[in-house]
């Protein structure tokens, strides 16, 4: 494993382990599976495990698996406050405080203001006395690093990033969204204030594997170097310096070991001038096929009218990225015959899922938009039929 420094000199190994995204048994997290992966993901050098109080689950696993392997002091763990969620210090302190009792420690490594958007949540942070908590938490040694996670445009970024003495941040980036978020031009401008910077979704919700177009996959497949879709995704951030660490949502060991085989290797500076025109056509055939740029964090979920939105615009754009059937088959088996009633006629416009949107999707018109194509009539007569036959099984 390779390490780069964060801003007080410290080894942060280059992949860390993104903890959204663990295997499901049931509506709970599949505990020894995900245990097992984080362990071997800890063997083979990862020392940054990143959560968020909101993702379901993921604090508590973590403070249990670390506290039973006895690595707790070994281990980097960084994790989020709602920010969204606070208008007070007190209100702060009970979200940190609750925090700490899921992850069982008594201090947070790498603590970020989760999804800012725009330089006037930060000022709202900042007049409820936000810089103040920070720098008492620093000081009793309960936070020892402070970020912020950003999901924005460019020009924010900037002036969030000038607007606090950051320990380093996070951004959405990968070849697709070079240009797009804090972009490019955001990465470098933290690298030269000597900040670190965590990548989250590399793989764009691996989209850049699953849902690539075939064409795009027959180049990767034919390509001299023999990379994956996911690795030629990953040295393409590992190739740019300013890069410190990468966000990988593991969930397999075979996943775990391939991308620490791949941060093993990839160093700043080897990708080739080929390298780099096979990932400028690949971006391109990508951009051409994706209809809805859902990365399906879930963060618009859970949708009061039980609407699956990442579901739908999945299949939406696995319609164009792979085919029109393709798309309406995996339609029908994971969202129209799946449990309750969950289509996107179903929405009432109450703008809920918009809100908390990362992507800044318009959900509401591109989830009617969607239902008009995964749903031709003769979809809409056959889902009837199987969801009543379904349901007299019942």
């Amino acid at each position: 494993m390779q390490y780069r420094n964060d801003k007080n000199g410290q080894p942060i190994s280059v992949l860390g382990y993104g903890c959204m995204r663990f295997t499901k048994n049931g509506r709970n997290i599949d505990f020894d599976k995900a245990e097992k992966e984080l362990m071997k993901a800890y063997e083979l050098g990862v020392n940054y495990f990143d959560t968020a109080y909101i993702y379901t689950g993921s604090e508590a696993l973590l403070g249990e698996v670390f506290e039973k392997n006895q690595i707790r002091d070994k281990i980097n763990i960084a994790t989020k406050l709602p920010q969204y969620l606070v208008g007070s210090t007190a209100t702060a302190d009970r979200y940190f405080n609750e925090e700490l009792k899921r992850l069982r420690t008594d201090y947070i490594d790498y603590y970020l203001m989760h999804m800012i958007t725009d330089i006037n949540q930060w000022n709202h942070l900042e007049q409820i006395g936000m810089k103040e908590w920070i720098a008492d938490k620093k000081k009793s040694g309960q936070i020892r690093n402070i970020g912020f996670s950003y999901h924005g445009n460019t020009e924010n970024f900037l002036k969030v990033l000038d607007a606090c003495d950051w320990d380093f941040c996070q951004i959405q980036y990968n070849y697709v969204d070079e240009y797009s978020q804090a972009g490019v031009d955001g990465l470098k401008a933290a690298a030269q204030k000597g900040i670190p910077v965590i990548i989250m979704e590399p793989l764009r919700g691996g989209k850049l594997v699953s849902l690539l177009p075939q064409r795009a996959k027959d180049m990767i497949a034919e390509d001299a170097s023999g990379f994956s879709p996911a690795e030629l995704a990953l040295r393409w951030l590992w190739d740019q310096p300013e890069v410190t660490c990468i966000l990988s949502g593991m969930n397999s060991l075979e996943m775990v070991q391939e991308n620490c085989r791949v941060a093993d290797e990839a160093k700043a500076g080897c990708f080739t001038e080929e390298n780099h025109e096979l990932i400028r056509k690949i971006r391109q055939i990508f951009l051409d096929a994706t209809k809805v740029s859902c990365t399906e964090c879930r963060y618009c979920m859970p949708c009061p009218q039980n609407v699956n939105i990442p579901g739908i615009f999945r299949c939406y754009n696995v319609m164009y990225s792979e085919s029109k059937g393709s798309g309406r088959k995996e339609y029908m088996q994971t969202v129209a015959l799946n449990g309750d009633p969950s289509f996107a006629s179903q929405c009432i416009n109450c703008g809920k899922c918009e809100k908390h949107c990362p992507q800044h999707i318009e959900i509401r018109k591109q989830l009617k938009i969607a239902d008009k194509e995964l749903r031709p009539l003769p979809y809409k007569i056959a889902i009837a039929v199987g969801r009543r036959f379904m349901l007299k099984k019942k």
